[in-house]
């Protein structure tokens, strides 16, 4: 397999980059990254050097470069990581970058993917697409759950996704659509809610939580997610969509509170925060399908404390990391804030 990795260098990439790399010897790994705030190259430090990986800057929505870096690396199977993601930026910062990235370039993927005919291609996308739930509300998104986006970011990705429905469709494009829950473990940048949470405490600040708290996510391993990307690139039904869940529902209150007690804090060290626009209460995912194909996540549901503590031990110990990424992000990320003091202080309830 010849691997173009699209968005390699963000968090879930990153991490997926190095399990391919280090897992398929033999595979060709291309990452090809616009390197925007999120995007880091320090995340992967410790392969650069392997002889099966190569990086390329690029933009996906540039079709010319595209198809010269698949060309001339003999690609034969892509997935897009390659997305705008946060929440808060979509709301608070203008959206144009959300629908550039999350609906024109996963098209260029796919007039690529159809130009060369590639063999696979698997476009990551979120749960959010399917909007909320009640918090009483016992049932969990399938993959057959109408798609009713409440966030700037979340109906972007959406549009990416309808368009690889309608590629796989009328153009015979080999594509498989991905719904993932939030994701937590190593290399997060710094402003997504467990990174966020952990340099604020270390530093005696108090930790700001929308609202009263009690919305819900489903949250999942970066690790356990890349294992069933792996899972769906080899075995995966193109024109199929899965969805990946570890049945790991926490509302807000409850991660909170974990980090806290990881940390040895306590609850003084919490400021509640004015909601966050259109703020959707409870995801859930019904990962059934992918589960039938022989997934199995190595941190469930009785293992989130467990994964939740590493990462935050992590974090701890790689405090040289988060200086550098925000050394290096700083203008960007004081511009962000700019526009979110305009608006109560809002934080990110954490996505990919």
């Amino acid at each position: 397999m010849n691997l173009l990795i699209c968005g390699g260098a963000g968090f879930i990439g990153s991490n997926f980059v190095r399990l391919m790399v280090n897992k398929y010897p033999d595979y060709k790994i291309v990452n090809y990254d616009k390197l925007t705030y999120a995007g880091n190259l320090d995340n992967l430090k410790d392969i650069e050097g392997k002889s099966n990986y190569t990086f390329v800057k690029g933009d996906i929505i540039d079709i010319d470069k595209l198809n010269e870096v698949i060309k001339e690396h003999d690609i034969t199977h892509i997935i897009n990581f390659a997305a705008e993601t946060h929440v808060d930026r979509s709301i608070h910062g203008g959206c144009k970058d959300f629908v550039l990235t999350n609906v024109l370039g996963v098209q260029m993927l796919l007039d690529a993917a159809k130009t060369n005919n590639i063999e696979k291609m698997v476009n990551v996308s979120t749960d959010e697409v399917f909007g909320d739930l009640d918090l009483d509300d016992e049932r969990k998104f399938d993959e057959k759950w109408p798609i009713m986006p409440n966030m700037p970011y979340a109906a972007a990705k959406a549009g990416g996704d309808l368009m690889c429905n309608a590629y796989f469709v009328t153009q015979k494009v080999p594509v498989i659509v991905t719904h993932c829950s939030n994701n937590y473990g190593p290399y997060q940048f710094p402003e997504k809610v467990i990174p966020f949470f952990v340099f604020k405490l270390l530093a005696g600040e108090k930790v700001p939580v929308y609202g009263d708290g009690l919305n819900v996510r489903d949250w999942i391993h970066v690790l356990d997610h890349g294992k069933a990307l792996d899972l769906l690139l080899h075995k995966g039904n193109p024109g199929e969509v899965y969805n990946i869940g570890s049945d790991n529902e926490r509302n807000n209150m409850e991660l909170t509170q974990m980090i806290l007690k990881v940390l040895g804090k306590d609850e003084e060290m919490i400021e509640y925060v004015t909601d966050r626009p259109g703020h959707d209460r409870k995801y859930a995912i019904d990962a059934t399908k992918i589960k039938a194909l022989g997934w199995v996540p190595d941190y469930p549901r009785e293992k989130f404390e467990e994964g939740l503590r590493e990462t935050v031990e992590w974090y701890k110990n790689n405090t040289e990391w988060v200086e550098n990424v925000r050394a290096k992000k700083k203008d960007e990320m004081n511009k962000f804030q700019e526009n979110i003091d305009k608006s109560d202080k809002p934080q990110e309830s954490a996505k990919k």
